[in-house]
């Protein structure tokens, strides 16, 4: 299974590959670039990329790999990784979300504060946070803390022991130097762990085992611990879901307020633009109403001026009759008589006259009538099934109109009929004598009878003009349910502007709840976000003071080693020790090497 892992490629390769010149750059076995302890080191990391692409491949293993290496066949190193991550719970702190990590750190730092109270309020007096010096420890089992023989052993009592020792051997490390840390400040206590810590295990390692075999841990409260951190962590999984669904909520309610707002907008131009039509009908309604009222009461006196016509009519006939009886009467009486029918024929005239220009502005109301009920009927109504009774009745009112127009015209053509008759009936009769006072009598009876034409005429007229009143009448009607529904639509129009005027007020109020939430669950991400950059700026400056002591270290071994090679130059026993100087060259070769390869690795950092 190994070497099928080595035969395929890794997603992880690239930093991999970045990451090995940085994992033991002095030991021997990895400082050659390309050589045989980096291809080791590569392909066990590689291979266990592949067989676990959960956990994949992260920086702090790679100390432990090498570690193992160093000990064994890369083969054998790949299949006690294996055992390590699966077994002895490596793997959770290895996995991308880091759970079983932030665990080891909140049970730490509660152990810390239960046997080491002063001490861990020295920690948070000076903001120094456990993942600051800690994380390291758990991440690689001591491997970059403690030297390399004292990490050989913390491996072993792991694998017998498990995790429980590297919570002990942290507890011990702080008991033992809690004089120490206590007098420093954040940066000073950054610098002990990386320097003075590993030089002064290095003499006395013994005593650090010896100091962490007898710190004592609880099970229980190990596990109430973790029960804690588990509590917390969802309490702030959910505060992160409730966050998201809160800016969802916001987004959302933002989307609906818009729509509001927009049909708020639309509501009121449809309310306004309801209003001013209401306005125009209204004014236009009430101008209908002054011209129909003036129409009716033309009408009623143009009704009276025929009647009154009707009766001189009559009694022009039973002139006229009296006049054919007594045909033998004086030429005095006939000469009164013709100038009272002439005077009466003079009168009957102006009325006529009269009517006509009555007739004539009862037509030019009508005209004006019938364009604003035109305009009127061109709005849109949606009301026509509801008025289809009201024309329906209009309609049979207008038929009723229109028989009797034609009765009064039928019995006018009848009249018409009986006078030429009685015109042919005269020129028969009569001597010359009488001719011509009969001629003129004949000719004002003439004059009567095209003036009782002309009075049927207007009659039927008359009756058009009622039936045209009566249409304008059914179609005022017709525009008052009109406005009537108007004013109901506008009233429900406002009542729904008022009902999405209190939903909006209601939404912006829990919009701005939820803005208020929003910003409360901001700040807290903010604030952890804050704190684990401060962490991982930490941990920067940790590695890089700890490369800087390497260089320091490197650089006074090789100032010792030449001053040794050049005070055995000096006294003579060179040819003596020719083979010890010889080694001591090297050794000075190999330091040389080591110290080109870290200050290479730095600058690739």
């Amino acid at each position: 299974m190994y070497a099928e892992y080595l035969k395929k490629s890794s997603p992880c390769e690239k930093g991999i590959r970045r990451d090995i010149a940085r994992t033991y750059p002095e030991h021997d076995f990895f400082k050659e670039k390309d050589g045989l302890g980096q291809e080791s080191l590569f392909n066990v990391m590689k291979a266990y990329s592949l067989q676990d692409r959960e956990v994949g491949y992260c920086q702090g293993s790679a100390f432990i790999v090498g570690l193992l290496l160093m000990q064994m066949p890369e083969e054998d190193a790949f299949a006690v990784l294996v055992q390590l991550m699966q077994e002895y719970r490596l793997r959770e702190l290895f996995k991308p979300n880091m759970m079983e990590l932030g665990l080891c750190m909140f049970q730490l730092e509660c152990l810390v504060q239960d046997l080491l109270p002063e001490l861990s309020m020295h920690f948070q007096s000076q903001g120094f946070h456990t993942s600051m010096y800690a994380s390291s420890w758990f991440l690689t089992l001591y491997t970059t803390t403690l030297p390399q023989s004292l990490a050989c052993r913390v491996m072993d009592v792991y694998i017998s022991e498990g995790l429980e020792v590297i919570f002990k051997i942290g507890l011990a490390i702080l008991q033992d130097n809690e004089e120490e840390l206590m007098g420093l400040d954040m940066e000073g206590m950054i610098r002990y762990f990386q320097n003075e810590i590993p030089a002064k295990y290095e003499t006395e390692p013994e005593h650090l085992l010896n100091v962490a075999f007898q710190v004592k841990m609880h099970q229980k409260k190990m596990k109430k611990l973790e029960k804690e951190y588990t509590a917390l962590k969802t309490k702030q999984n959910e505060e992160q879901v409730e966050l998201r669904r809160l800016r969802s909520e916001n987004r959302l309610l933002r989307q609906r307020i818009d729509n509001l707002e927009k049909e708020t907008g639309t509501l009121a131009d449809r309310l306004i633009d309801s209003q001013v039509r209401q306005a125009q009908a209204a004014e236009e309604m009430f101008i209908v109403k002054r011209e129909l009222s003036g129409v009716k009461q033309r009408n009623s006196s143009f009704n009276q001026q025929l009647e009154e016509a009707q009766d001189v009519i009559i009694k022009l006939q039973d002139k006229t009759n009296r006049n054919s009886v007594i045909s033998d009467m004086d030429t005095t009486m006939k000469g009164s008589t013709f100038k009272h029918l002439q005077e009466e024929l003079n009168s009957m005239r102006d009325k006529v006259t009269e009517q006509k220009c009555n007739m004539q502005d009862l037509h030019d109301k009508i005209k004006e009538l019938e364009t604003i009920n035109r305009r009127l009927q061109d709005e849109p109504a949606s009301e026509v099934a509801v008025i289809q009774e009201e024309l329906t009745a209009s309609k049979l009112r207008e038929a009723e109109a229109s028989l009797a127009v034609k009765d009064l015209r039928q019995h006018v053509k009848q009249l018409d009929l009986c006078w030429q008759q009685h015109l042919e009936r005269i020129s028969h009769k009569g001597s010359s004598k009488e001719k011509t006072s009969k001629s003129v009598v004949q000719h004002l009876q003439e004059e009567l009878m095209t003036v009782k034409l002309r009075e049927a005429e207007t009659l039927a007229e008359s009756k058009e003009l009622k039936q045209k009143v009566m249409e304008l009448e059914t179609q005022y009607q017709i525009s008052v349910h009109q406005i009537k529904r108007m004013n109901d639509d506008h009233s429900k129009v406002k009542e729904d502007l008022e009902e999405s005027l209190e939903r909006e007020k209601a939404l912006k109020g829990m919009v701005k709840e939820a803005e208020r939430r929003v910003s409360d669950m901001e700040s807290k991400s903010l604030k952890l976000k804050i704190d684990k950059d401060k962490e991982v700026l930490m941990m920067n400056r940790i590695k890089d003071a700890e490369f800087s002591q390497a260089i320091a270290e490197m650089r006074q071994r090789i100032a010792q080693l030449e001053i040794e090679n050049q005070e055995l130059i000096t006294t003579g026993q060179l040819h003596e020790h020719r083979g010890d100087t010889q080694e001591l060259l090297n050794r000075i070769a190999d330091l040389q090497d080591k110290y080109v390869t870290l200050g290479a690795s730095i600058e690739i950092e």
